[in-house]
């Protein structure tokens, strides 16, 4: 549209005639005078007509919730109205669209209802900001790299057999072969090492057959994952993504700090650098300090509970969202993990906790084609069954490690919002295939 001004860019031209486009958000039709709230991705802004037997009048009383009008009219500061302190004396309005009957959701609905019409939850100014600020960490994940020699990468999304393991695969037919989704671009980030490419990323999509229904997990998501060559251990991938967030955190608090602050309350704190790092015999003993057992099912790991409590224990002594949890059991590791030549029990291996929240996995690589073998058999697997991926090793390998790091849990932080659903464009869930 044409002249067309955002609301949320009204105020640079008070004392003009502007042109919106949007949505009718409220509407009171009084004797004498007549307001409309109007809303699009930007904000909300009053409109204000006096009715005086005009057909301008009408037109407003026909107007229903959510439909969708253009308006022209002079823009006039009023510091009665609550709303931004201005508001458009109404000369022009054409309606596009009405609804035909009753919105089925409002923003009292439950999650679930709200997620079964996104298209009309997502129209709130609130939820628009959030994929604002995920275009914004993109683009700046992305400035880091390019400054840091890294390429991107698209890895495939059908592969033949596990990207990881066994485990949560979505299986398909592939003309007459067994295919499954991709859980993970592990494989081909290794594989990019392998061929020689040095430093890669990819933002993309994964899948995970996990009949889970937390506020943390979902069955397809954004996996963001980078992969460096010749490091001497872990230290240099955690050294890596420690500058990479503070640099993003930046750039999203430079942009939309005060907007963050604004719709969820929510400061947007930059971590400083470096973060605290705690092994994992080290975490056991600060949760043992607090007559915390870590349930028997997660041991060599950390449940929810405990990462919670963890994270409030960095906050409380460090002053700091952030925690590095390193060198992992072999056990509770995948088997590329490499491994200490002195413990070989312990792995060269950490996750990073966000506000209680694991957002990364991340570990130095087992690039040397015996110790892969060997490992893989421990874990029980069939070499020959993930062969094309063992192969990458038998002809030169440099030694290499990194991350994976999930968009949605770092969405769920920056908002507080508390709840994968919530900033996810579109959710898939156990029992959500639709919209």
């Amino acid at each position: 549209m044409e002249n067309r001004i955002l609301m949320g860019d009204l105020e640079k031209y008070l004392g003009n005639y502007v042109n919106i486009a949007g949505w009718v958000d409220k509407l009171r039709d009084q004797k004498r005078m007549q307001f409309l709230i109007c809303r699009d991705h930007t904000g909300y802004v009053q409109i204000v007509n006096s009715k005086e037997g005009k057909p301008l009048d009408e037109i407003v009383s026909s107007l229903t919730l959510d439909s969708t009008v253009i308006v022209g009219g002079n823009l006039l500061g009023n510091p009665q109205v609550k709303l931004n302190g201005y508001e458009i004396q109404l000369d022009y309005l054409d309606v596009k669209s009405r609804p035909e009957g009753t919105l089925p959701i409002t923003p009292e609905s439950s999650i679930d209802n709200r997620l079964d019409w996104r298209y009309i939850d997502l129209r709130d100014p609130k939820k628009h900001l959030i994929f604002r600020i995920q275009t914004t960490a993109e683009h700046a994940m992305r400035e880091f790299w390019l400054r840091n020699g890294f390429t991107e990468i698209h890895s495939p999304k059908l592969v033949e057999g596990a990207s990881e393991s066994g485990a949560e695969l979505f299986k398909l037919d592939y003309f007459g072969q067994e295919a499954s989704l991709a859980q993970s671009p592990q494989f081909y980030k290794q594989m990019a090492m392998t061929a020689g490419f040095d430093r890669v990323f990819e933002i993309g999509p994964v899948f995970r057959a996990n009949p889970s229904f937390t506020a943390r997990h979902d069955t397809e998501f954004t996996s963001v994952d980078m992969e460096i060559s010749w490091i001497n251990s872990h230290e240099e991938v955690m050294e890596i993504e420690e500058r990479w967030l503070n640099y993003v955190i930046s750039q999203v608090a430079m942009k939309h700090g005060n907007e963050i602050q604004k719709a969820f309350g929510l400061e947007t704190k930059i971590p400083s650098v470096p973060f605290p790092r705690v092994t994992m015999e080290e975490a056991y003993k600060i949760l043992d300090s607090q007559n915390y057992v870590v349930p028997r099912e997660n041991k060599g790991d950390l449940d929810p509970e405990g990462e919670r409590r963890l994270a409030k224990y960095i906050q409380d002594n460090f002053n700091h969202d952030f925690v590095f949890v390193t060198e992992y059991p072999a056990r509770a590791r995948p088997f590329y993990h490499m491994r200490f030549e002195d413990r070989p029990d312990v792995t060269k291996s950490f996750d990073l906790l966000w506000k209680g929240l694991e957002v990364t996995t991340g570990a130095q690589r087992e690039h040397r084609y015996g110790k892969l073998i060997e490992q893989i058999k421990e874990k029980g697997i069939n070499p020959e069954s993930i062969s094309s991926y063992v192969t990458f090793f038998k002809y030169g390998s440099p030694p290499h490690g990194g991350l994976g790091f999930g968009l949605t849990r770092m969405l769920v932080n920056l908002t507080g919002l508390n709840n994968v659903r919530e900033v996810t464009f579109v959710y898939r869930g156990p029992n959500r295939l639709k919209p």
